[in-house]
Formats: structure tokens, sequence, C-alpha cells
């Protein structure tokens, strides 16, 4: 299991996260859905050691969660120039002696001999997937994994999310898209003034799409009235 147990984290004198409480179990995707500026993507980089906590702890396991424990796929993904995509696959696997980046990509059909720098954002964003893969960690973050990749990207990620999941991997992912994450998760955690204000399940994914419709409707509606 992963455990965050009173979460906090500031920048200066802003509160962006407040005392978050959240079980994560294996074989979940956990969904975290906010607007922007939410908190989700300091959320990932608080759990994963990038962003410093104020306070509360991150646990896997019992243990304070490490980079061992996860693979982590950010919204933008640095890359050393003049590096092939097969360089780059094999650098993230390189601790992974079963993981054949060749196999993976028959899904993406990536140009794995190319130099990085000559692919298109969704081409980058599919590779960086593929890396995720690589490390085998049991614990996965994706921070906004849909974005900049077509339609038939999307349902492969998303199945290929599903076999993780069945082999027990705990799945966090974001997105600001509400139909991205009722897809293919079992919970989606609703991120709003640095806490999580509900969690839902499968079965009230209807009412997370009302909130986010009557939200949306509501300050359309305000600013129409005003012409």
């Amino acid at each position: 299991m992963f455990k965050i147990n009173n979460l906090s984290v500031n920048y200066h004198k802003d509160v962006v996260l407040n005392e978050l409480n959240m079980d994560f179990l294996p074989g979940e995707i956990h969904g975290i859905l906010g607007m922007n500026g939410a908190g989700k993507t300091t959320l990932f980089n608080s759990i994963c050691g990038i962003k410093s906590i104020d306070s509360g702890t991150c646990h896997y396991n019992g243990k304070w969660i490490s980079s061992d424990d996860i693979s982590f796929m950010q919204t933008s993904t640095y890359f050393y120039p003049y590096m092939q995509g097969i360089e780059y696959l094999q650098l993230l696997g390189g601790s992974n002696p079963d993981f054949d980046p060749h196999h993976w990509n028959k899904i993406f059909e990536l140009p794995l001999n190319q130099l990085i720098e000559n692919y298109s954002t969704g081409m980058k964003k599919k590779l960086v997937f593929i890396g995720v893969l690589a490390q085998n960690k049991p614990v996965i973050i994706l921070d906004e994994p849909f974005n900049g990749v077509d339609i038939e990207s999307n349902e492969k990620i998303i199945q290929i999310l599903e076999y993780l999941r069945k082999k027990g991997a705990i799945i966090l992912l974001s997105s600001h898209i509400i139909h991205t994450l009722t897809d293919c998760c079992d919970k989606v955690s609703y991120l709003k003034n640095g806490q999580f204000s509900k969690t839902y399940t499968k079965e009230d994914f209807s009412d997370l799409k009302e909130l986010i419709k009557e939200l949306v409707s509501q300050d359309v509606a305000d600013v129409i009235a005003e012409l």
C-alpha cells in the first residue's frame, strides 16, 4: 500500500496542499482531477522528492517512499541532446534485464533509431511512457499522460494501464479532462483548495461529471449575464 498522511506543501506563504490524506492500493488506478493550479503536479513532485514537503509523510509498505519504488512521467521531460529514442529507453531500462524496448515499441511504432529532437510532441510523450514501463516499478505516477497524443494512442495507453493494474501496480494519474479519467480509473479524487474534496468510485462517476458541469456552467453563465 502507498499512503500519504497529513501531507502539506507551501510555496512561500501560499498553501498549495493542506494536510492531504489518502491510501492508494495495489491493483488500482487512481485519478487526480482538478482545475489549473489545484496542486496536482505539486502533489506528484512532492511524492517523488522533486518538491520538498512542509509536513506529513509518504509511505510505501510502511517505509518512506523512494525512487526505487516510483516511476514518474512528468508533464514535460528533458532529453539529452543528440540522443536517439533507443538510447533513452536503454538508459531507463538498464536495471531491468527483462525489458525489451523493441517489443513494447510494436504498440507505438516509434522511429527509435532517430534523434529524439526530431520527434513530434506526441511521439516524445509515447517514448516517455515506454520509459515508464522500462523501469518496472511498483508505483507508477503519470502527470497528464494523455496530453498531446492522438485518440488511438490514448486508447493504447488505457489498455496498457489496465494490464499493469492487473499485475498489481499502484497507478496514480492526473488529467484536466474528466472523461480520460473515468474511462480508465477505479477511483477519482477531486483536488480543490489544497484538499481532496471527495473521492469518487466508478458507481459515482456520473455525480463527478455533473459536479464539473455545474461548476463550469455557473462560471460561463455569470460572464454571459454581464453582456
